[in-house]
């Protein structure tokens, strides 16, 4: 039986376990990082705790992580997501950030995620918050209603990608091959060689002849390099 995408996010991770993953990922917190999270699972978590559990410091930093680090995100995976999460206004944030991140043509299929009126952040007082300070201008004209002020925008809140890249391996492999499910297949093969095939792919998130195919040429690379000669280069120098 052929393999599906998985497009229903997981449950919602613990507190202490989305801090970890959030830290794990680049996001400034007081916390141990995971190493190696899942990236759009836990933007997809964080933002859930920002907009249905009030937590603006997380919606803050996230909104700074993407500003940053949105040309690493696996949009495909991402749409898929925030398509299936059950909560308006989570999807209201995900709609506003598309028109934010308008740029990126990737996110632009996120901004069908909420079709809905467009959604204040806070629950009282955005009106008069908005009179007083006006919009964050990120989100104008999108689906959410944001005064200027509230979502604390600091570029130190987020590791930079020249940092990232050397900490997750997975955002190393999408630098590397481009934010893709082949860069995905990629990593769960260097943190897991052991697995079959279609756990792979589960473990990516994508069909099974994705990870079929970047998992041959995976194996490729590796036994070539392990039966290239060594020594070679070293000798000419050392007789030139």
């Amino acid at each position: 039986m052929a393999f599906n995408r998985a497009a229903i996010p997981e449950p919602m991770p613990t507190p202490d376990e989305l801090t970890a993953r959030m830290v794990g990922i680049g996001m400034s917190f007081a916390a141990k990082a995971e190493a190696g999270a899942d990236i759009e699972s836990t933007l997809l978590h964080a933002s859930a705790l920002g907009m249905e559990q009030g937590d603006l410091r997380v919606l803050a930093v996230l909104t700074t992580w993407l500003g940053v680090h949105h040309t690493h995100v696996n949009a495909d995976r991402l749409v898929r997501l925030v398509g299936s999460h059950p909560s308006g206004r989570v999807r209201a944030y995900w709609a506003a950030t598309a028109t934010w991140l308008k740029k990126d043509r990737r996110l632009a299929r996120l901004a069908s995620a909420y079709d809905g009126a467009p959604l204040d952040l806070l629950p009282t007082g955005t009106e008069f918050q908005v009179k007083r300070r006006g919009e964050d201008e990120r989100f104008t004209g999108s689906k959410l209603r944001v005064p200027r002020g509230t979502l604390r925008h600091r570029q130190e809140d987020v590791a930079p990608p020249e940092v990232l890249v050397r900490r997750h391996v997975g955002y190393r492999n999408r630098v590397l091959m481009g934010p893709s499910f082949r860069a995905d297949v990629w990593t769960a093969i260097q943190q897991a060689p052991y697995l079959s095939i279609a756990d792979i792919a589960r473990k990516a998130s994508c069909s099974f002849a994705t990870a079929w195919q970047a998992a041959q040429d995976y194996r490729l690379l590796r036994a070539a390099s392990s039966n290239a000669p060594r020594g070679r280069i070293g000798r000419a120098q050392g007789t030139a």
